[in-house]
């Protein structure tokens, strides 16, 4: 079996019993061929950066899943006739990443530093002419 992580994005419309309905009914699937769903990490509500399907909001979740890859087919298959599943992405999880510790971004706020006073700049010594030999 192999990892995968599955992201869903429905419409921002649906009442959120049709949406776990959904998700449940997409896990159970999963687990029905032999799959092994995992963690649902429900995002909610995000505003898209442009139109998607006549729509500017939409639900994300993100399941993570092992599972046989005639399995992960018969889900993309389920996941492209849902009419509730605006767009979906499965990604397989390389071996390199199942290892290694998570990681979240923390932003520092950045203080400005008080500007100080330039040294003026020197300015350039005339060029001598060197002496010339006879």
């Amino acid at each position: 079996m192999r990892p995968y992580e599955v992201v869903l994005i429905f419409d921002g419309s649906l009442e959120d019993e049709v949406i776990r309905a959904a998700i449940d009914r997409f896990v159970e699937t999963v687990r029905a061929r032999g799959g092994n769903p995992g963690r649902v990490d429900r995002w909610g509500k995000r505003r898209f950066a442009y139109e998607l399907a006549h729509r500017w909001e939409g639900y994300y979740v993100l399941i993570e899943m092992t599972a046989e890859p005639t399995i992960i087919g018969e889900l993309d298959r389920a996941l492209t006739l849902a009419d509730d599943v605006l767009r979906h992405k499965i990604i397989r999880v390389p071996k390199a990443a199942l290892g290694a510790p998570r990681v979240e971004l923390v932003v520092e706020e950045v203080q400005p530093q008080p500007q100080e006073a330039q040294p003026q700049e020197a300015q350039p010594q005339e060029a001598q002419p060197q002496p010339q030999e006879v």
